[in-house]
C-alpha cells in the first residue's frame, strides 16, 4: 500500500450538516499542520459517510456484489456478470479505497490527536471497528494494525488477531461513553448517524459486538459465548428509536446509494426473497419492493441468468420489482430516487435475532429464544410501518412456508420452513436465519456474510456460473485480494495469502467460516 499523507484525511468534506465554516480551512489541505477540535467533526463526518458507502461506490462495491450474492436482488442487464460470478478485479480496489482511503486515515488522525480516554476516542473506535469489519470479512487476512500509517507497505494481519481487536475497541469505547455525564453530545450538529447522542452509541457499539459475537461462534465458541453476554449485560438494541442509519444529501456525492442505484434499474427482486416474502404473505414485500410498471404485479428473475434469458422481455427490469417507495418513485414511466432518505446501517430488529440465535446456543440472552425471535419479527414489521398488532401476531403464528415465486424459470418454492416457531433447534435456527435476513434488507452485505456462516437462507442455486473456481451448485465464499495489492504490496500480500489458507479466489473460506 502506498503512503497515505495526512491531508487526504480532509478532502472532500463538503457534507450536508457538515458545511459550516468548512470553506476557510479546507482551501489548502497540503499546508495542514495540526488536526484540532475545528477539524475533527469534519473528519469524523467524511469517514461515516464513506465507512457505509457514498453513491460512487455504492453501485460496484455493494450493490453488484454483496447484494446479490445475498439473493436480495438480481440482475437484468448484461452490462455486467457478477451475478454469473464473473467479479469485476477493480471493484475489488474500490472497497479497499473505501476504507484506507476515505475511512481509516480520518478516524486514526482523530484517534492520534485526542486522549484515549475522549468520547471523541470512542466514537472513532467503534466507527473503526464497524468500517473493517466489514472489509476482512469479504477478504479474510487484510492489512490492519499499521492501517492508516505513513509506512510504504504495510503488513496483513491474521482474522483472529484482528477480530480480537474489534472487541477490545468496543469494550473499551463503551466504558468511556458510560462514564460520561448524563447528556454529553459527541461531534453534535456533525454526527451523521445519532447526532452525538452517547445512549445511543453505547447500544450501537454493544449490537455491532454481538453481531460480531455470533460470528466467531463456529470457530471460536468459548469466546464467542463470553463476548455476547457481555455485549447483552452492557445493553444493545431493543428499540427501533435506537437504529443506526445515516442521514444522507444532495451534496458531495454523498446520496443513497441504493436509491441513486435503483434509478438506473438494472436489477430487480430476486425470486428467493419473492419465494419467502410470497409464501409468508409477508407485509414487507410491497414495502420492501414495488409491483411491475408493466404488469402491476410482484415479479422476480432468478440469479445468474444467461445472456439470452436476459434478453427475454419477461426478465428485463419494466417486467419486475424494483426497490419500495422508501428509496424510489415512479412519475409513469420515470423513475425518482429519493437522494435524501437515511442509509440504514444497523437496526434492532437484527439485535432480537441475533440474542434468539445466542439463546439456542446456551447464552444467557435475557429471555428464551423464542420470545426473541418473535420479538425480532414484531420489532422488523414496526420499523417499516406495519403497526397492525393483529397482523403481526397472525403473522408471528402462521404456518405458511415458502411459495414458488412465478419467475420465468418457474422455480418451485425455495425452502419449506413456516414463521412459527419450530419444534426443533435446526428448524429454529433456520427460523432465526431466514427472519433475520429479511430483517436487515436492504443491507446485502451483512446479508451475505451472515449467509456464509450460518447457511440461512436457504437460497436458489445461481442459474450460470461463469467462474471456473465456483462449479454449478457452489456459492460465492469471498473477494480476492485488488490487482493493485500485486504491484504496491506484493511481498505483503504474499504473506497474507498464506494466512488466508487457501488459494486467492471466491471459493476459499474467511477464518470464521468452518461449516
Amino acid at each position: 500500500m502506498k503512503k497515505i499523507f495526512l491531508y487526504t484525511a480532509i478532502m472532500g468534506l463538503s457534507l450536508v450538516s457538515c458545511t459550516k465554516d468548512f470553506e476557510e480551512y479546507n482551501t489548502d489541505p497540503n499546508n495542514l499542520t495540526e488536526v484540532g477540535a475545528r477539524e475533527r467533526p469534519f473528519m469524523f463526518a467524511k469517514a461515516q459517510s464513506s465507512s457505509a458507502m457514498n453513491r460512487s461506490f455504492y453501485q460496484t462495491v455493494q450493490n453488484l456484489g454483496p447484494d446479490i450474492y445475498a439473493q436480495y436482488f438480481a440482475l437484468t442487464t448484461t452490462s455486467f456478470r457478477t451475478d454469473r460470478y464473473m467479479l469485476t478485479p477493480d471493484w475489488q480496489r474500490r472497497f479497499w479505497s473505501v476504507i484506507y482511503v476515505d475511512t481509516a486515515p480520518q478516524l486514526k488522525s482523530i484517534l492520534e490527536n485526542v486522549e484515549d480516554t475522549s468520547p471523541e476516542a470512542a466514537l472513532a473506535n467503534i466507527l473503526w471497528v464497524y468500517a473493517f469489519h466489514r472489509l476482512v470479512d469479504q477478504f479474510g487476512p487484510i492489512p490492519y494494525f499499521e492501517a492508516a500509517t505513513a509506512n510504504e507497505v504495510i503488513p496483513y494481519d491474521p482474522v483472529d488477531e484482528i477480530y480480537a481487536d474489534f472487541f477490545i475497541r468496543l469494550e473499551s469505547a463503551v466504558e468511556i461513553l458510560k462514564a460520561q455525564p448524563a447528556g454529553t453530545k459527541v461531534y453534535d450538529g456533525y454526527d451523521l448517524m445519532y447526532n452525538g447522542d452517547t445512549q445511543n452509541w453505547i447500544a450501537f457499539a454493544n449490537s455491532l459486538r454481538l453481531r460480531l459475537a455470533l460470528r466467531i461462534s463456529n470457530i471460536d465458541p468459548a469466546k464467542a459465548k463470553t463476548e455476547g453476554e457481555s455485549a447483552v449485560a452492557e445493553g444493545v438494541m431493543e428499540s427501533n428509536a435506537q437504529n443506526a442509519s445515516l442521514e444522507k444529501s444532495l451534496d458531495g456525492n454523498d446520496t443513497n446509494g441504493l436509491s441513486q442505484v435503483a434509478v438506473w434499474n438494472e436489477f430487480a427482486m430476486s425470486s428467493t426473497i419473492a419465494s419467502y416474502l410470497k409464501g409468508y404473505d409477508d407485509p414487507r414485500l410491497n414495502i420492501y419492493f414495488q409491483p411491475s410498471i408493466a404488469t402491476g404485479e410482484f415479479n422476480s428473475v432468478r440469479n445468474g441468468m444467461s445472456a439470452t434469458d436476459l434478453g427475454v422481455v419477461r426478465n428485463q427490469s419494466p417486467a419486475n420489482s424494483n426497490v419500495g417507495a422508501y428509496w424510489v418513485n415512479y412519475n409513469g414511466n420515470t423513475i425518482e430516487g429519493n437522494l435524501t432518505n437515511r442509509a440504514h446501517i444497523m437496526g434492532a430488529a437484527e439485535s432480537y435475532f441475533l440474542r434468539a440465535e445466542g439463546a439456542l446456543n446456551g447464552w444467557n440472552m435475557g429471555a428464551t429464544a423464542e420470545e426473541l425471535y418473535n420479538q425480532g419479527i414484531q420489532t422488523s414489521m414496526e420499523q417499516w410501518g406495519v403497526d397492525n398488532t393483529e397482523q403481526i401476531a397472525q403473522y408471528i403464528a402462521a404456518t405458511n412456508t415458502p411459495a414458488a415465486p412465478q419467475d420465468y424459470h418457474k422455480s418451485a418454492a425455495v425452502a419449506s420452513t413456516p414463521v412459527a416457531w419450530g419444534p426443533n433447534e435446526n428448524m429454529q435456527r433456520e427460523q432465526i436465519g431466514v427472519q433475520k435476513w429479511l430483517a436487515i434488507f436492504p443491507d446485502g452485505m451483512e446479508a451475505w456474510t451472515e449467509y456464509r456462516r450460518s447457511g440461512y437462507p436457504i437460497m436458489y442455486n445461481v442459474l450460470v456460473s461463469e467462474n471456473p473456481d465456483l462449479p454449478s451448485g457452489s456459492f460465492i465464499n469471498r473477494m480476492p485480494y485488488p490487482l493493485t495489492e500485486e504491484t504496491s504490496n506484493f511481498e505483503q500480500l504474499e504473506k497474507g495469502r498464506a494466512l488466508l489458507g487457501g488459494p486467492d479466489n471466491a471459493a476459499t473460506r474467511v477464518w470464521w467460516d468452518v461449516d
